[in-house]
């Protein structure tokens, strides 16, 4: 084989792999990192944090990350610092010229937002080209913000009432008690205020919302939460809903567990989101993991990409229980053994 035909062969093959997708690159957005509040990291220890947050499922299979410490906030520090950097990078490298797909968890749905709404002026003023996002993926999206942050920051300043349930609860999800040195995105992650943080980008970007309803925490987070939750982000958050309320699912017909039955769900959701995948035993983190922790259900099979392509999910009904007390189901096929990552993944290509 001559070298000149052997380049471009391993030049394909290496495409082939990066297209991570459907033949689009893609690029991670993680959530929230508790330990940042204290650790304060910066510079090579963000990247390595970054890397460690998606190793279960996402980190080989992606193109690129936008890796960002929690300590910080998103329009300040972890815009100028950490989000423009690697924007400019990849719009000098083409990374979206045909089109990516970013894929977040958590607090990396705010951030995402935040991008969606400012990357084309931000790069065009630049004189670069704005990137091309048909989509993204959004594992326990944080972007209607997170109860449990407010919580959080009426401890570190000593607002509110304030008990040792209250208390408990929010050294469970951060690992300490907060101080008014130790709040960071938590500033953001408030329900008012991310809301209120580009909440109506002129952006068309389909923003597809994957849910769950487990808990980390042995329930003790969800006293705390409205309607369904994660064990950290209630269920109008996760599924995108316009305004807050207690949901108990994404949708108006189908519950967490798949059951066909009315349900409350949001009438409304915020600009171009789309709930798809829903689940019961999901927690917050299994959402992203390689672990299937159980069966899964959709709020919408299928969803359009921006530029038309199609997201869809191959699903079937079935009957449960007994005469009249049996009940529908609508289930993703292969889903009480595949992660809900991996059904992604796998429905993308």
């Amino acid at each position: 084989m001559r070298k000149s035909t052997f380049l471009l062969l391993a030049g394909l093959l290496s495409g082939a792999a990066q297209a991570a997708v459907g033949g689009y690159p893609v690029v991670l957005v993680h959530g929230f990192q508790a330990d940042n509040l204290e650790s304060r990291p910066t510079g090579e220890q963000v990247r390595t944090n970054g890397g460690q947050y998606w190793a279960q499922y996402w980190r080989d299979r992606a193109d690129e990350r936008i890796d960002w410490p929690s300590q910080e906030r998103i329009a300040n520090k972890i815009t100028s610092d950490y989000v423009w950097p690697k924007l400019q990078q990849m719009s000098r490298a083409g990374t979206c010229a045909s089109g990516c797909v970013f894929v977040t968890h958590s607090t990396g749905d705010l951030v995402t937002r935040y991008i969606i709404d400012n990357q084309a002026l931000w790069l065009q003023n630049a004189g670069l080209q704005p990137l091309n996002i048909v989509a993204t993926f959004d594992f326990a999206g944080a972007g209607g913000g997170v109860e449990l942050a407010d919580l959080a920051v009426n401890v570190a300043n000593g607002s509110g009432l304030i008990d040792a349930t209250l208390r408990f609860a929010v050294s469970l999800w951060l690992g300490m008690t907060p101080t008014p040195s130790t709040i960071g995105v938590l500033n953001d992650l408030r329900v008012n205020s991310a809301r209120q943080l580009a909440a109506f980008p002129t952006s068309r970007v389909p923003r597809l919302r994957f849910a769950g309803a487990g808990s980390d925490f042995l329930g003790a987070t969800g006293a705390f939460l409205p309607g369904e939750d994660d064990g950290v982000v209630a269920s109008h958050s996760s599924c995108g809903a316009a305004s807050v309320g207690s949901y108990n699912s994404c949708s108006r017909t189908v519950a967490f567990d798949g059951k066909l039955t009315s349900v409350s769900g949001p009438s409304q959701f915020m600009p171009y989101h789309y709930p798809m995948l829903m689940s019961e035993g999901y927690s917050h983190g299994d959402t992203i993991t390689n672990s299937a922790k159980d069966e899964v259900t959709t709020a919408n099979s299928s969803v359009n990409y921006l530029n038309g392509d199609n997201l869809q999910f191959t699903t079937y009904e079935e009957k449960r229980g007994w005469w009249v007390f049996s009940s529908r189901y609508r289930l993703v096929r292969n889903s009480g053994n595949t992660s809900m990552s991996s059904l992604v993944y796998q429905a993308a290509n």
